[in-house]
């Protein structure tokens, strides 16, 4: 899965992978351009409010980019660039104690209503990821994170420009785009909810109506005609659309096609013109090699995959046996079973990849050695802890170790590290039941905890300040696993106390330091990227390794060819 750009980190899920034989045709609808484009989604998608827990993913992400109030996006050099749908110019920090940020608004910024973005739409999603049962019942909030809303102070308006002042002693060096997609509080006030802003059931009430009812408003390049959750999203351009892009498609569908087969397949029989696949796999962009119309570009992206513990379990909440188990997982066998003629790097920080600035190898550290895959290690740490080691693990009190592992139903690569990790773990005595997500339903197990052990991704952007909460703060809705250390909270609250980036990088690492050795959640490797699309019938599709919306970030941009 992947929410609400650098607000929240998202939830990289994987599709399920669809059966079907390739076409013996090639490149989609017929040359010389189409203005009526279909553009396949790898899965689905529960809940229409991206910024809750149950929310929080990339599919829902990926199909409400064209109709997102957003600050902005990164692009694909890593560069900032705001919404001048939205905005007139880029947000400015006005002041440091307390911070303080102000966001001019497009003179004619509108929702596709004809009415005016406002301050209320700003104080919406505030209130609904504030955290604070003040403003939200938190049940019905259920906010993905509040790393960022928890310490907001106030939200005014005056002449068009929108000040944001945060609390006395909060900090943040990625300020400028920490602020979420906005939401159309008019449209709320009109469906019953006026009072949201005085009365906290009521904005828990607006929080359900949002996750339930398909959007009919936009503030970006098209807006929805037709909407089904989980299966498709169909757009037609916004008239009141103030961006200075001139959207170029007569009608976009955005519609789910599970497992990068089927969108291969679905592509060269002309049934879609592109994907961002969630699954890469070498073996099935191959079967485009010689079909002039498509283009296929693979580049590297911010999704990792990693695994995750529940600490709510019974064996899970020792933490000398969630290393025993990490210790015994083999990192790199995964990347060379899963990725054989891949180049792809081993993950060895949860909030850096090798190639950040910022990196540094915490998991290499570790004792014993997490992702080795050195099983006697792993034994000889449970025997002095108490286990009987051999063919079936017992811990201290007699009892023998089972887990449940979840992953995406029919996605090839999380299958086979299931399968793997079952294996891997069977040489310390445990046994490993595989049990699959359904379609849809990475969000709902998260959220509920229904897992021991659960491989997934999460997605990003060059933004890191945020992760470090989302992943590991104790009261965070995306701590799924139910993480916690004496001193982490604190240690966590210093990454957001500066505005310099290289010292917030130094408190994410001090973070790093603390969790690693936990054996909490494992990093397992940065999963390359692929886009294809029918360059006969589409054209001005960038993909963007640095954005959750993936190359749909400037859809604004897409034309017929």
């Amino acid at each position: 899965m992947r929410p609400a750009r650098a607000t929240a980190l998202a939830v990289a899920g994987a599709a399920a992978l669809a059966a079907g034989a390739l076409g013996a045709c090639g490149g989609g609808s017929s040359s010389g351009g189409d203005s009526d484009v279909t553009w396949a989604i790898s899965s689905g998608w529960d809940s229409w409010n991206p910024n809750t827990s149950e929310g929080n993913n990339s599919y829902l992400n990926q199909v409400l980019t064209p109709l997102a109030a957003s600050f902005g996006d990164f692009n694909p050099d890593g560069d900032f660039e705001f919404n001048d749908a939205v905005l007139s110019k880029a947000p400015e920090l006005t002041s440091e104690a307390p911070l303080t940020v102000t966001y001019t608004l497009n003179e004619n910024a509108q929702w596709s209503d004809g009415k005016p973005i406002r301050a209320e739409d700003f104080i919406y999603v505030w209130y609904q990821m504030s955290g604070s049962a003040d403003f939200c019942n938190q049940e019905q909030c259920a906010p993905a994170t509040t790393d960022w809303g928890a310490n907001v102070a106030s939200v005014t308006e005056a002449d068009g420009v929108v000040t944001v002042t945060y609390i006395d002693g909060y900090l943040n060096p990625e300020w400028q785009f920490a602020y979420p997609n906005l939401q159309p509080s008019h449209v709320i006030e009109d469906n019953g909810f006026a009072d949201w802003q005085s009365d906290p059931a009521v904005m828990g009430n607006s929080a359900d109506w949002l996750a339930t009812t398909a959007p009919t408003w936009s503030a970006g390049p098209y807006k929805p005609t037709d909407a089904k959750v989980g299966e498709y999203v169909i757009y037609e351009p916004n008239e009141n659309y103030q961006g200075s892009a001139d959207p170029g498609l007569d009608k976009l569908t955005l519609k789910v096609v599970e497992g990068t087969d089927a969108i291969v397949t679905a592509l060269r029989n002309g049934e879609i013109d592109g994907s961002w696949p969630s699954e890469f796999s070498q073996e099935e962009l191959d079967k485009l090699d010689g079909d002039d119309a498509v283009k296929t570009e693979v580049y590297e992206g911010n999704v990792w995959l990693h695994i995750d513990t529940n600490t709510k379990n019974k064996f899970l909440s020792d933490q000398v046996l969630r290393q025993a188990v990490f210790t015994a997982i083999d990192n790199q066998e995964l990347v060379d079973r899963a990725y054989p003629d891949t180049e792809v790097a081993l993950r060895q920080n949860h909030f850096f990849s090798q190639t950040s600035q910022y990196f540094e190898d915490f998991l290499s550290q570790t004792d014993p050695q997490q992702g080795s895959g050195d099983a006697d290690a792993a034994n000889a740490a449970l025997a002095a802890a108490g286990y009987t080691t051999g063919d079936t693990l017992t811990t201290p009190d007699g009892e023998a170790v089972t887990l449940k592992f979840r992953y995406a139903d029919g996605d090839a690569t999380r299958t086979l590290i299931g399968e793997v990790v079952q294996s891997r773990l069977a040489e310390i005595g445990i046994d490993v039941t595989l049990t699959a997500i359904p379609d849809g339903q990475l969000g709902p197990v998260l959220s509920e905890a229904d897992f021991d052990l659960i491989v997934y991704g999460w997605s990003g952007t060059p933004a890191f300040t945020t992760a470090p909460y989302q992943y590991f703060g104790s009261t965070s809705g995306s701590n799924f696993g139910g993480y916690s250390l004496d001193g982490l909270d604190e240690a966590i609250a210093k990454v957001t106390s500066t505005t310099s980036l290289d010292e917030a990088a130094g408190f994410a690492n001090d973070v790093e330091a603390m969790v690693m050795p936990a054996a909490f959640t494992l990093p397992l490797l940065d999963e390359p990227q692929s886009t294809i699309y029918n360059q006969n019938n589409l054209g001005g599709v960038t993909p963007n390794g640095n954005s959750q919306s993936g190359p749909l970030w400037d859809v604004q941009n897409w034309k017929p060819a």
